[in-house]
């Protein structure tokens, strides 16, 4: 056995979707990283598919758009969703999770693919990077706070052993994360008591019962004898292969159950399955106490854990990814206030608690009360009724669920409020809210003019010279960009400050105190 020492800034303990990126985002900066991964490669397990908009444009801004599109498994005219009621042939459905409805807030269209296929080519793109160094195969088993230092020892298959000796640590190892439990970091969590299966599953049959559903390739069945919780069904590639999810006794033995009549019951007919792999996951939610202990910090499944329902899970690691990173960046290089760092939690845990709550366990609820009350053996009209509310609900739910830094600490102006995944999408440049980076009507294509490692500001009419000396001032980085009437009046503002993370700083036709402003939005300022 052999012990081996490194040295660099950041350890990234976790090479999943989240750690990759994190290392990616770190690394276009100039910043060293190491990360470690337990495991040799991504796992063929289809889960993490549903890639948002605004996780796309996370794929643009590292440099992997293209190679994450080139790993769609379906065809793109195949990435929608639907709701079902009692079976996918009942003839009671409605379009689900219509993304297109929010394509003119982003930069980028949403994407669908295996998460194993998304990792594939995030690592890609971490091999380009001299700054980034990946270590497959080893088991991280310990983490040091020593001083300004953190010591990380992993360990592989044959023994020999790897310390990580860094700045900083991030546990991304996933909702058993040795690193938070190292950190001393507990959580909370909220058990359904309810077991699901998770089946993988060919049949070539299901394909040709989904042609009477142009361009679907994913549907959940609500189903009046399991309160609430799916049946969710959909495609891994673009014919044969399938996943399903759904509800079982937890008492099942998954070694002699025959799974076929729960698949029949989802569909409404019998198919031909040949089953390739069965998984079990409990229906739960977790959520750190803080993601920060001094040295260390935690993202994704790490810091908060939910059942796969609505694609947010891998969508909000990412998000925590971008704004852990330029915030790690910043105080790295010397600009980024005392305050900084722990706004990453201010910010991003009160957006899952959200998340958590406001979507996904109040549709749980929403749909235990609505198949307790409607029942089209009983009252079809009623039922038609108020599936069809549920139909323009669906629409609605998409526009809402607009995650935003109101309040936080690092945000100048915008009148209060709390983080929150719940918003509006809107173009106009609101503090603490996400950027459309291409304003409807203007022909302007911002986004990558808001990538690159500093804020910047956007200004009509030679505006705010005045925030770009304050910020010259204090060594903060803040890049000019002018920008026509058109979009000025798109945003609502002559300038416009704009976070690494594509996120509004601050917004104004003027400024006042150019000083604050520059220091609250790097954590320098006091209350």
């Amino acid at each position: 056995m052999t012990t081996r020492t490194i040295a660099t800034r950041v350890a990234v303990v976790g090479g999943g979707p989240v750690g990759t990126g994190l290392a990616i985002a770190l690394g276009q900066r100039g910043i060293e990283c190491a990360v470690v991964e337990r495991r040799p490669g991504p796992q063929p397990v289809p889960k993490g598919q549903n890639l948002t908009q605004r996780t796309m444009e996370h794929m643009r801004a590292w440099g992997v758009e293209d190679r994450v599109r080139a790993g769609r498994t379906i065809s793109a005219a195949q990435g929608r969703g639907m709701t079902a009621y009692g079976s996918l042939l009942s003839g009671y459905d409605y379009e689900w999770l219509r993304r297109s409805s929010v394509r003119r807030f982003y930069a980028a269209d949403n994407e669908r693919l295996p998460q194993y296929a998304t990792e594939r080519a995030l690592r890609g793109r971490v091999a380009e990077l001299p700054t980034v160094s990946l270590h497959d195969g080893w088991r991280a088993e310990q983490v040091t706070q020593r001083g300004d230092r953190v010591l990380v020892t992993a360990r592989d298959g044959s023994g020999d052993v790897l310390e990580i000796d860094a700045e900083y640590v991030v546990g991304c190892d996933g909702s058993r994360s040795m690193v938070r439990e190292a950190a001393g970091i507990t959580q909370e969590g909220t058990d359904h008591e309810q077991l699901m299966v998770l089946l993988v599953f060919r049949s070539q049959q299901l394909d040709g019962l989904l042609e009477r559903f142009p361009g679907m390739s994913f549907v959940n069945v609500l189903h009046p004898d399991l309160e609430g919780y799916w049946q969710f069904l959909g495609r891994v590639d673009a014919r044969e292969t399938w996943f399903f999810h759904a509800p079982v006794e937890r008492e099942l033995d998954p070694g002699s159950t025959d799974f076929e009549p729960l698949l029949e019951r989802a569909i409404g007919a019998h198919v031909d399955a040949e089953i390739q792999h069965v998984g079990h996951w409990d229906m739960r939610f977790a959520l750190a106490d803080r993601y920060r202990q001094g040295r260390v910090l935690i993202a994704g499944d790490a810091a908060h854990s939910h059942p796969p329902y609505g694609g947010y899970g891998i969508n909000t690691g990412f998000e925590d990814a971008a704004n852990l990173a330029w915030k790690l960046a910043a105080t790295l290089e010397g600009w980024a206030g005392p305050h900084l760092l722990d706004s990453y939690d201010a910010e991003r845990r009160p957006v899952f608690a959200s998340t958590r709550d406001d979507f996904i366990a109040r549709s749980i609820e929403v749909d235990r009360e609505f198949l307790a009350t409607h029942d089209p053996d009983t009252d079809q009209a009623a039922f038609e009724a108020a599936w069809a509310a549920r139909a323009q609900a669906a629409v609605d739910e998409v526009d809402a669920f607009e995650p935003n830094y109101e309040g936080s600490p690092v945000v100048a102006g915008g009148g209060g409020g709390t983080p929150s995944a719940r918003g509006r999408h809107e173009t106009r440049a609101r503090p603490g809210h996400h950027l459309a980076s291409q304003p409807e009507g203007t022909g302007a294509d911002l986004f990558d003019q808001l990538t690159g490692g500093g804020f910047v500001l956007l200004r009509a009419g030679g505006a705010g010279d005045e925030l770009l000396a304050a910020a010259e001032r204090a060594s903060v980085p803040v890049r000019a960009v002018d920008v026509g009437a058109d979009v000025r009046d798109a945003y609502g503002a002559d300038l416009v400050l704009v976070r690494p993370d594509q996120f509004v700083a601050w917004a104004g036709d003027a400024v006042d105190d150019p000083d604050r402003v520059i220091a609250t939005v790097v954590g320098r300022a006091t209350a």
